[in-house]
């Protein structure tokens, strides 16, 4: 698939002081959000369950508020439009959404995989050549090729969530968002759709990905953002926000284990070493210790 995002210091998501609260509830589910994502990055929204990730991630495509409803405060502009004044319609254009279940995303018409990636292209009116082009390209991307005749029911957790992810970078949206896509995953599933998102990382996508593991995201997440009862706790580069071990922990977030492993060391032996984030850091750092 032609990928043409890069990474750039150009803001392409600015949240300012976001706060909301549902319809049916008294309390703030976000409370004074601020944030940026420059183009080409990707961002790992973390934090314990109920922290406020996944009304966030709705808050960037317009789902929050114009669908739910509920008290609203602060600004979130996305590729130049400000969500609160512009349609979902307008703004499903501009974000693409992966949700945690696979079988939300998929629209339950289309008989094969073929027809479901190519569903929201023919919704909107692209010419057949188009869309053949790029259902092509999106299956191909996400490792689905061979599949395309299959139906979506027969697949497997990972084949379908690799599935809702083509369905979405058909699109071409400018930003992708993705709420814990790995969370109802078996093990090779989870693999399968790491490798996916990593490989539109690396290829300077714009992602927005809200994830409660964090062990694996660290390999390609620029930044991180730390939530905790609807709070900002921390922000800003990985390693940061990762080296917050402590933190981490007394926010529900279990840390990737060489670094909570090699903090305990620090702490235990008064070894000065810089905590690694990766087991290939670690594997670098415990080598020089034994040298």
């Amino acid at each position: 698939m032609d990928m043409v995002w890069v990474k750039n210091m150009e803001p392409i998501i600015k949240v300012e002081n976001l706060t909301y609260a549902y319809p049916t509830s008294k309390d703030f589910v976000l409370k004074n959000i601020s944030f940026t994502v420059n183009k080409g990055e990707v961002l790992a929204v973390i934090g314990p369950n109920g922290a406020g990730k996944s009304t966030l991630l709705k808050a960037l495509n317009g789902l929050v508020p114009h669908f739910y409803g509920g008290k609203y405060g602060g600004r979130v502009v996305v590729s130049g439009f400000e969500v609160l004044n512009t349609p979902i319609s307008k703004m499903s254009t501009k974000v693409g959404f992966v949700f945690q279940d696979p079988e939300d995303q998929i629209s339950g018409l289309a008989l094969t995989v073929w027809e479901e990636v190519a569903f929201g292209l023919m919704m909107l009116g692209y010419p057949r050549e188009e869309i053949d082009k790029r259902v092509r390209e999106a299956i191909d991307y996400v490792g689905l090729t061979g599949l395309e005749k299959r139906s979506p029911f027969e697949l497997s957790g990972g084949q379908m969530q690799r599935l809702a992810i083509a369905t979405v970078l058909a699109l071409r949206p400018e930003v992708i968002v993705m709420d814990e896509p790995t969370a109802q995953l078996d093990p090779l599933g989870k693999y399968e759709v790491l490798s996916v998102i990593e490989k539109l990382a690396v290829s300077g996508s714009t992602i927005v990905l809200a994830e409660h593991e964090i062990e694996e995201v660290v390999y390609f997440a620029d930044k991180m953002l730390l939530l905790d009862k609807g709070e900002a706790v921390a922000y800003g580069d990985t390693r940061k926000v990762v080296t917050m071990v402590e933190e981490l922990k007394r926010r529900g977030v279990d840390p990737p284990s060489v670094t909570e492993l090699t903090s305990l060391l620090k702490e235990k032996t008064g070894v000065d070493v810089a905590l690694p984030v990766t087991l290939e850091e670690a594997v670098k750092i415990y080598s020089e210790l034994l040298r």
